[in-house]
């Protein structure tokens, strides 16, 4: 597998512009808030068509398409396996089970945070995924994920990848007391 290093620099503090997912109290998992600076030109939805379409959030540029192109999703979970790379390796063994022509590399990825992991996935559709697994630590009992396709010859790859990273980067979780809203 390819290994590239992508270091983007987070956003300083008070750029952050807020909330953009929050879940309910789960078991021993806390309330939790998911906060993210979006980059300009992106619209931010935790309740309307991310809830549609089954996860916690989602950013994306322009009209709502219902294509999963250009689309930034965030996905938080209760936390399962055992550590990251066991979620990592169990998404690429389905990715590959479902596309065993597909092709998966990884990058790093420096958060400031918590520590995360990433996969490009290409797939024999000419669609490309990158996907972002993060931990925010045990005591959240979650673990979260962004992830974002695009057509693989798609000319704005570069510019629609340097705002992924900055989303990811940006993502900070938190125990939340407020009621929660979208999933």
């Amino acid at each position: 597998m390819a290994c590239l290093l992508f270091a983007v620099a987070a956003p300083a503090a008070g750029q952050d512009d807020g909330v953009l997912a929050r879940g309910a109290r789960d078991g021993d998992a806390p309330a939790w808030a998911i906060s993210v600076a979006t980059p300009p030109g992106w619209t931010r939805d935790c309740c309307t068509y991310a809830r549609a379409i089954g996860v916690n959030a989602v950013l994306y540029q322009g009209e709502w398409s219902g294509k999963p192109q250009r689309v930034m999703v965030l996905n938080v979970w209760p936390r399962q396996l055992a550590t990251l790379a066991d979620e990592v390796q169990a998404d690429r063994k389905r990715y590959l089970q479902h596309d065993p022509a597909g092709k998966v590399s990884a990058f790093v990825v420096r958060h400031p945070a918590m520590p995360c992991e990433a996969s490009v996935y290409q797939g024999s559709d000419r669609i490309d995924d990158v996907l972002v697994f993060c931990d925010p630590g045990t005591a959240s009992g979650v673990r979260l994920s962004w992830s974002m396709a695009f057509d693989d010859a798609d000319p704005s790859r570069h510019a629609l990848l340097d705002d992924f990273m900055r989303v990811v980067v940006a993502t900070r979780w938190a125990k939340d007391a407020a009621p929660a809203h979208g999933r």
